[in-house]
């Protein structure tokens, strides 16, 4: 696994390659603002962008969505202090695969792990935010089964858990994953996290 790391703050980027490399992730480039992370990631091609969001000339949201433009899968971590939910929402619009708050030291190499591995990720201080949530919220007539599922869905579990969970069979969770995807008119589960999170933050489709 390779990465790039982006951040204005040259301590904070040291202090992220110690961290990574004892993992045994390589460190492809660094880069200090938005502009380096553009040009990082046309260079070097890396499995995963691990960047900061406030940054001086271009911030971690444009260069998120310049990125993105230039390759639709790229998979993009945003490392940020703010809980700030407008942040959030806008990462989620673009097509962000995570967003973790700097102070999870502990969450970083996991949260890397996951996002290459295809899911996607927010910080647990983020999603405990998340626990209250209505029909209203969604934007759309579910069941209550149905939110419940989708809820934790969102919250990264997969069928297995979410069957243990709910004290269903991993079958009937798959089907009521499936008909949501297909009411929804979504492709797969990442997009039905995203679907979530969008309508909790009230966040317009592109």
């Amino acid at each position: 696994m390779n990465i790039i790391i982006i951040d204005d703050d040259p301590l904070v980027v040291e202090s992220l390659k110690t961290i990574i490399t004892a993992s045994s992730i390589d460190i492809l480039a660094v880069g200090y603002d938005g502009f380096q992370a553009i040009e990082q990631y046309t260079k070097y091609n890396p499995d995963l962008v691990l960047m900061d969001i406030r940054m001086e000339k271009m911030n971690g949201i444009e260069a998120t969505r310049k990125i993105l433009e230039i390759d639709s899968n790229a998979k993009i971590l945003l490392l940020t202090t703010f809980q700030d939910e407008e942040y959030i929402a806008s990462a989620l619009s673009l097509g962000c695969k995570g967003y973790i708050l700097k102070q999870n030291i502990k969450g970083i190499i996991p949260a890397i792990n996951a996002i290459v591995s295809g899911n996607l990720v927010f910080d647990s201080k983020i999603i405990s935010n998340f626990q209250s949530y209505s029909k209203k919220d969604i934007g759309i007539e579910l069941s209550d089964r149905e939110l419940d599922i989708l809820l934790l869905v969102a919250e990264g579990l997969n069928n297995k858990e979410i069957a243990q969970k709910l004290f269903l069979s991993e079958g009937t969770v798959r089907n009521y994953i499936s008909n949501m995807l297909e009411k929804l008119s979504l492709r797969d589960r990442t997009q039905l996290a995203i679907y979530y999170y969008k309508m909790k933050f009230g966040v317009e489709e592109n």
